[in-house]
C-alpha cells in the first residue's frame, strides 16, 4: 500500500516509517497538516496514519476536513489521549481505527492491515485460488500443501491484486504502491516482481490484460 504518516515526533515517526516500510508499503512522511495537504493533493494513498497534535493544527479537525470533502481514504489515530471518550470522539469524527502511544509496532501493522482488509470488501484474511492458500494476516502462502516464502515486496505487490479481486490494476498503481515520495523507480519493477510472484504462486494465478496491467484470478 502507499501509506501517508502525520507525525511531528522524529523519533516515533522513524520508527513508525521504518517498520512499515519493512512490511512492503511506500511510506511518506509528513510532519505537519499542510505538508500533509500537499501530499494528499499530488497522491492517492490507501491509508492515513495520524497524529492529533500537530504544530499546525489538531488532527481531528483535519479528519472531519478530510470526510466533508469526501475522502473515503481509511484512517488510524496515532495518539498519547488514551480516555474513552478520546477514542469516541476519534471514532466518531471518522477515524477507523484509534492506537494508543505507546504502542506495539507488531500491533500497528496488523491493525494497518486489518483496516486495509475491511475497506477492500474482505475482512476475511484467508483466501484460496485452486491449489493456492493465502493468509493475508500471518502473510503466509500454501502452493499444493508447501509453504512459499515471499518478500515484503512481493508481498505488496500480490496484495494490490487481493484488494482488487477480478479487476485490472494498472503497472501505475503498483508503482504507487512500491515507491514513496523521491524513490527512483526503475522502468521493468512491476514486470519482475510480477515474475517472482507468478514463479511462486503459479502463472495462472496473476494474469496478463495486455496494455493494461494484471488481474488476479477468481476465487
Amino acid at each position: 500500500m502507499r501509506v501517508l504518516l502525520i507525525e511531528d515526533d522524529q523519533v516515533l515517526g522513524e520508527a513508525v516509517r521504518d517498520h512499515v516500510a519493512a512490511d512492503g508499503h511506500a511510506v511518506d512522511w509528513s510532519s505537519t497538516f499542510a505538508e500533509a495537504r500537499d501530499h494528499l493533493d499530488v497522491a492517492s494513498y490507501e491509508l492515513l496514519l495520524l497524529d492529533l497534535h500537530l504544530p499546525d493544527g489538531k488532527g481531528l479537525e483535519f479528519l472531519k476536513t478530510l470526510r466533508r470533502e469526501g475522502s473515503d481514504t481509511p484512517v488510524i489515530i496515532l495518539t498519547a489521549r488514551d480516555q474513552l471518550s478520546d477514542r469516541i470522539e476519534g471514532l466518531n469524527s471518522g477515524a477507523d481505527d484509534y492506537l494508543v502511544k505507546p504502542f506495539d509496532l507488531g500491533e500497528l501493522s496488523a491493525r494497518l492491515a486489518a483496516v486495509a482488509r475491511r475497506y477492500a470488501g474482505s475482512p476475511n484474511p484467508l483466501i484460496r485460488i485452486g491449489p493456492v492458500e493465502i493468509d493475508q494476516a500471518a502473510r503466509r502462502v500454501v502452493v499444493d500443501g508447501m509453504e512459499t516464502m515471499l518478500t515484503a515486496r512481493e508481498w505488496a505487490v500480490l496484495e494490490q491484486f487481493l484488494r482488487r479481486p477480478g479487476v485490472t490494476v494498472g503497472k501505475g498503481q503498483i508503482e504507487d504502491a512500491l515507491y514513496a515520495f523521491g524513490s527512483e523507480i526503475e522502468s521493468n519493477t512491476v514486470e519482475v516482481y510480477v515474475s517472482r510472484l507468478r514463479r511462486k504462486i503459479g502463472r495462472e494465478v496473476i494474469s496478463t490484460v495486455r496494455g493494461l496491467g494484471y488481474r488476479l484470478a477468481s476465487q
